[in-house]
């Protein structure tokens, strides 16, 4: 049996196991890939609904215990991921419209403080904007002054700095051009090689732009040299010349993880999905033997909507009309009137000239308007057909009179620049490592599943910049480009991205409208439509019966018509079947949460998807604690231990989330962080969080070069202990490392498929066995890696395995 192959194997049998345990206890569960069973709308409690246009803020909210919060959750309720033990009940965080807290409160839960509301997350847009605007007149300044003065340079040479990683001289060095906004040009920086020496002498090196929100801030970059320089000089491409001396660069504090001159801190503001994908590109094109930009293979629907307008005040009156183009497309520039023709016994008439489109009511014989919304919506529907769509509100009968609407515009209402697309969206992933061909240790990291979640992403971009600027002069960073195949997806989810940073700050799925003809399809509704993106994977799903997803199109946890359903799920899937793939990481906020699997419950009862094994359990702790040291280096920042483990421990059920696909389904390592305090926090804030959980992601990728580079077999031993049970022994096993232990009782030789050694429960450690005292005990451990103790062979005829007695010691 392969080492590779291995780990999979001894770790995925227990879980299917355990799985259709699990299954089977459960109340008629739907068949995986379909639609949710048809009683489950009216089993389910009523759905929180939201008026049009308002804006959520994010309250307390207090449950007495677990079971009111399933309860909670199960309304549909979108809730931020806190989730605190108090004496006075759980306290949750739900990001909820003025509507849907009057909802809450008839519904009897304690509704209390607003914690952030629509004008934070206004602010946070005005500091994103001033910053850069700052970078932009920073620049108009710089070229007018170089433009008023012709004796200058330019090019202005902003740092120079040698310093030592290990036995690597390393010259890193900044600098500013005037052409820099508009031009993709490199800089070469020529440099001597000591005092007294020529410039030139010392060899050259190139440093590249550095943009930041399509601003550009400066040409950067560093590169090893054979010896101490003096100075450097650069010529610009249009020919000016700048010479700067060499300064020795400080060490940074001796407990970092980073050596001398490690480069990070490459974020200065808030970034949408459109300046993402842009800034992986210009990584990728400055490194290409080291980095690739790949378009994932499902676009997005699109940031793009229908246009529409729902003309009339109460529902029996309302007459709701959408256009059949796209806004963009020419769905904007429709308007409907609803007239009164002024007149005794008209007929309802419909003209249309161009797009306008004129509806001349029908009156009686005193010349009142008698035209109710059905007939309206229905001669809209045949006379103008071909630009518009006609309905009544919601299912109504629409029986009641309309009264007369003056021209109004359809609009599609999305208010983001024309630079945003309105097409369907690629989503890119940079992929980094130098051998970019599966044969290495795959990780995933993966952002923004949810739109409004704006730190997140950055912690992608700081680390893949972080990755490919100190490649050449820090070898952590260098073998971990040599051991690992990185894909790094800044921006799962972009149509969300886009209108959660120009429309809608709380955003939090997709912009996909799957309601149904009659329902909330119409213009009012815009809020509220789009698919949870962490609802809607294949395992432990809400059409396997399991809690925490919502089968209604407009509820913030809504999990699509089916798995898999939405292109942004399906490009996570065919990341995650790649065979090399082996660790993952989702970015999410806030809470400052580090879990991982199972993600999900069933209720009532709380059945859990299965849990890992004992030996996995162990091991996510163990790379877990390096992951949050690293995290806690930055600023002394602390996830707790009560906000670390199992999602389904320290959260509540997320039915259908992709960290369980990707470990049940994969057998991939996968976590989730849940990254700061709020999902749009002051950009001071923002930034020191980026910071700090890059440090974690970073740490992610040595965990995977350890696990890559493990060959060291583990150890166990056997530990017995008296027993209250007459006769019998308490047997435990003590394992060197995070590993699984395979055992019999019966003298029989061990195998794969003998008794695997169990938690002792949820957060617990190993079992205690209760055995007749004088039991023959064989068994062999086997870790992550797949390295089997003492070179033991299960599948031949190896007699290697671990032989003792279950005794007590004498003496």
């Amino acid at each position: 049996m392969s080492r590779s192959a291995l780990p999979r194997r001894w770790r995925r049998l227990p879980a299917a196991t355990a799985a259709g345990v699990a299954l089977l206890l459960l109340a008629g569960p739907a068949t995986a890939g379909t639609a949710a069973p048809a009683d489950r709308e009216a089993d389910a409690p009523a759905v929180l609904e939201r008026s049009a246009d308002e804006q959520a803020d994010v309250v307390e909210v207090t449950v007495d215990g677990t079971a009111q919060l399933d309860a909670l959750v199960a309304t549909g309720v979108d809730l931020d991921h806190h989730v605190t033990p108090t004496e006075a009940g759980i306290v949750v965080h739900a990001v909820v419209t003025p509507t849907e807290v009057a909802a809450l409160k008839r519904m009897g839960y304690r509704v209390g403080a607003v914690l952030h509301d629509a004008a934070d997350s206004a602010q946070r847009v005005s500091e994103r904007e001033a910053t850069i605007a700052a970078h932009r007149a920073e620049n108009r300044a710089y070229t007018a002054t170089l433009e008023r003065s012709a004796a200058t340079s330019d090019v202005k040479i902003i740092r120079a700095d040698y310093y030592t990683s290990g036995t690597n001289q390393v010259l890193s060095v900044e600098a500013k051009w005037a052409q820099g906004q508009t031009s993709t040009s490199t800089l070469t920086v020529a440099r001597d090689s000591g005092p007294g020496t020529e410039i030139g002498s010392g060899g050259t090196q190139n440093i590249t732009r550095f943009v930041d929100a399509g601003v550009y801030l400066y040409h950067r970059g560093a590169a090893a040299v054979t010896a101490r320089p003096q100075r450097i000089q650069i010529t610009s491409p249009t020919g000016d010349v700048a010479v700067a001396e060499v300064k020795e660069w400080l060490p940074i504090p001796a407990d970092s993880p980073e050596g001398p001159g490690y480069q990070k801190d490459f974020v200065t503001s808030y970034l949408t999905p459109t300046e993402l994908y842009d800034r992986i590109k210009r990584l990728a094109d400055a490194y290409p033997q080291l980095a690739e930009v790949v378009k994932l293979p499902y676009q997005t629907n699109g940031y793009r909507r229908k246009a529409q307008v729902v003309l009339g005040g109460t529902n029996a009156t309302r007459v709701a009309v959408d256009s059949l183009a796209w806004g963009h497309e020419g769905g904007n520039d429709i308007t409907v009137e609803l007239a009164d023709p002024g007149a005794a016994d008209r007929p309802l008439s419909v003209t249309v000239t161009g797009k306008a489109i004129r509806v001349s009511l029908g009156t009686d014989a005193a010349g009142a308007v008698t035209s109710t919304a059905a007939q309206v919506a229905a001669a809209l529907t045949a006379e103008a057909g071909a630009l518009v769509r006609a309905y009544t509100y919601r299912g109504d009968a629409g029986a009641g009179v309309v009264a007369p609407v003056a021209s109004t515009p359809l609009t599609d209402n999305l208010k983001a620049p024309a630079g945003v697309s309105r097409d369907p969206h690629p989503v890119y992933a940079i992929r980094i490592g130098k051998y970019r061909d599966g044969s290495r240790t795959g990780v995933l990291a993966y952002a923004q599943e949810h739109a409004r979640e704006w730190v997140p992403p950055l912690v992608t971009i700081e680390t893949a910049e972080r990755l490919l600027r100190n490649h050449a002069t820090d070898e952590n960073t260098k073998q971990l480009l040599r051991t690992l195949d990185i894909w790094i997806v800044p921006s799962i989810n972009p149509d969300g991205g886009h209108y959660s940073f120009y429309d809608y700050a709380s955003q939090r799925r997709n912009m996909t409208n799957h309601c149904a003809p009659g329902g909330a399809t119409d213009a009012l509704a815009r809020n509220s439509w789009g698919v949870d993106n962490n609802r809607n994977y294949t395992e432990y799903s809400l059409f396997d019966g399991y809690s925490g997803a919502s089968a209604s199109c407009t509820s913030d946890t809504y999990a699509g018509p089916g798995e898999l359903s939405e292109p942004e799920n399906r490009n996570v899937d065919w990341l995650a079947q790649r065979p090399n793939m082996k660790f993952s990481m989702n970015l999410h906020s806030s809470g400052n949460y580090f879990m991982w699997s199972p993600g999900a419950y069933a209720t009532p009862g709380r059945i859990s998807a299965p849990r890992p094994t004992l030996a996995d359990e162990s091991f996510f702790w163990g790379a877990s604690s390096r992951i949050l040291t690293a995290i806690k280096r930055h600023r002394n920042m602390a996830v707790t231990p009560a906000r670390t483990g199992p999602i389904s421990d320290v959260l509540y059920s997320a039915a259908g989330n992709s960290g369980d696909m990707l470990w049940y389904k994969y057998g991939i390592y996968a976590w989730n962080f849940e990254v700061g305090t709020s999902f749009q926090p002051t950009w001071e804030e923002a930034h020191q969080e980026t910071m700090e959980f890059s440090n974690g992601l970073v740490e992610l990728l040595r965990v995977a070069r350890d696990f890559d580079k493990d060959k060291k077999r583990p150890t166990s031993t056997l530990a017995v202990t008296p027993s209250a049970t007459e006769g019998s022994v308490s047997v435990r096993f003590d394992v060197s490392e995070p590993a699984a232990v395979f055992y019999t009782l019966d003298g029989s030789r061990p195998t794969f498929a003998s008794t695997l050694y169990a938690s002792a429960g949820i957060r617990e450690g190993g079992e205690t066995l209760t055995v007749p005292a004088g039991t023959k005990v064989h068994w062999f451990s086997v870790d992550a890696a797949g390295n089997i103790e003492r070179n033991y062979r299960p599948d031949d005829d190896s007699l290697t395995f671990n032989r003792g007695w279950a005794t007590l010691p004498t003496g």
